[in-house]
């Protein structure tokens, strides 16, 4: 893999831009296998090929200015005809082609479209083939000597041995003329491989309405660079067998061009969110609290210190938020009810909940007075408690009736890991405290 900065375009081409670039792949972890290329360090190449194509006929000066090509495209326009550059700056002689040199007036250097047809075997579109009477004379160097993007990327992919161009599909209508500058620089071709492009869920072209644009601004959004990687292998790419969640290298031992898709991708969010979570889950255990030890001090929790004294406990409790997180900050607000002395109720969960305050009652009060009998605090004899209270308190084998009302106690919110767990976190110190707590404010409300 090679980088290549493409930096001719002084007005697009800033330090802001270049430095995303570097940032994102960075971040990414997508490393390149050479010393970074700046096309725009390579214009004395760029102008000697295209002097090489002058010399050898296929391609010629213009000494049209931009005044006279408007008035020409402007009467073409007025007679509903499509403008195509009329190559009579070709049919100029030598003797006045030199006198125009010699005189100072400025050129362009124009490539000479030969006849026939130009095709090639995509390797996602297949074969694909441009008459070469629908392309006109197109300019390879400005007046300023400066290179048109086609003339320098050939130009550049030549010297670096380029010998396989994926891209965008935006390009295909390039790579005709690509293709024909090859040729006349005596140079053999690469393969090329157009991309699908990748839309918004709108299906229109992703753009800064869509959002973040640039990858980068992604790991600010709580995304894994390996969910990134393989959210975006993934736009335009499969492997098969209903394979998603990837490894960098189980991508790379996947890979086959047989899975490269036509149709547009589409970026959906919520996806990449599914993704990311998925990938949390993978990560090393140190990894895991590398991201969320920052954010739980950041917010005020805990401190690295209250953590690092009870580390199998917190390591159990990332264990546990980790399988409903999609991001790590999804772990830090699910974390707060096993850190704090008393908990927030989600008015949501109260309302449907403990909808019936008085019944609620009687079963948290249960629920206190069973797990408190318990000579062991475990989630088996917990279960077995509970179950039984169920059973007593004529709900037979829907314990859910038992279950939900509790978590709200514990919890404050209507969903949160498997109940037997939260009550282990918890531990039966603050678990009865919390069934205490929750009773108290059920009875003390009208």
């Amino acid at each position: 893999m090679l980088l290549r900065i493409e930096d001719t375009d002084k007005a697009r081409s800033t330090d802001e831009s270049t430095r995303a670039i570097f940032e994102g792949l960075t971040w990414l972890g997508l490393n390149w296998d050479e010393t970074v290329v700046h096309q725009g360090a390579n214009l004395e190449r760029h102008r000697a090929d295209a002097n090489r194509m002058l010399e050898n006929g296929t391609a010629y000066r213009c000494f049209c200015t931009q005044e006279e090509l408007a008035q020409r495209r402007a009467a073409a326009e007025a007679n509903k005809a499509a403008f195509k550059y009329d190559r009579r700056c070709d049919r100029l002689s030598e003797l006045e082609i030199k006198l125009h040199v010699e005189h100072g007036k400025p050129f362009t250097v124009r490539f000479r479209v030969p006849n026939g047809t130009t095709s090639w075997d995509d390797l996602v579109h297949e074969t694909i083939a441009f008459p070469n009477k629908d392309i006109e004379d197109f300019i390879v160097l400005r007046t300023d000597g400066t290179p048109i993007y086609n003339m320098a990327v050939v130009s550049d992919d030549i010297a670096m041995a380029i010998t396989l161009v994926m891209r965008g599909d935006d390009h295909i209508s390039n790579t005709p003329k690509q293709i024909m500058l090859y040729r006349a620089l005596g140079a053999e071709l690469p393969q090329f491989a157009h991309l699908p492009m990748i839309h918004g869920m709108d299906g229109k072209k992703l753009s800064k309405r869509h959002g973040a644009t640039a990858v980068g601004d992604y790991q600010h959004l709580g995304i894994l660079p390996s969910a990134m990687v393989n959210f975006l292998a993934l736009l335009g790419w499969a492997p098969g067998n209903d394979i998603e969640i990837m490894t960098v290298q189980e991508m790379i031992e996947l890979f086959d061009t047989k899975g490269l898709q036509k149709k547009a991708a589409i970026f959906d969010t919520k996806k990449l969110e599914w993704m990311n979570g998925q990938h949390l889950q993978l990560l090393p255990v140190d990894e895991l609290v590398a991201r969320v030890t920052p954010a739980l001090v950041a917010v005020g929790l805990t401190t690295e210190a209250d953590l690092a004294s009870r580390r199998d406990w917190y390591l159990a409790l990332l264990d546990l938020l980790k399988v409903r997180a999609r991001t790590a900050d999804d772990i830090v607000r699910q974390a707060a009810p096993y850190f704090l002395q008393s908990v927030e109720y989600d008015a949501e969960a109260v309302a449907k909940q403990w909808k019936d305050r008085s019944s609620t009652a009687i079963i948290l009060r249960g629920v206190r007075d069973a797990l408190a009998a318990l000579p062991d605090w475990n989630s088996s004899a917990m279960e077995e408690a509970l179950r039984a209270l169920a059973e007593q308190l004529g709900f037979g084998d829907k314990a859910g009736r038992i279950f939900q009302p509790l978590r709200v106690a514990l919890t404050g919110q209507s969903a949160s890991p498997g109940i037997f767990d939260v009550l282990m976190i918890l531990g039966r110190a603050r678990s009865l405290a919390r069934i205490e707590a929750a009773v108290a404010l059920i009875e003390a409300t009208p």
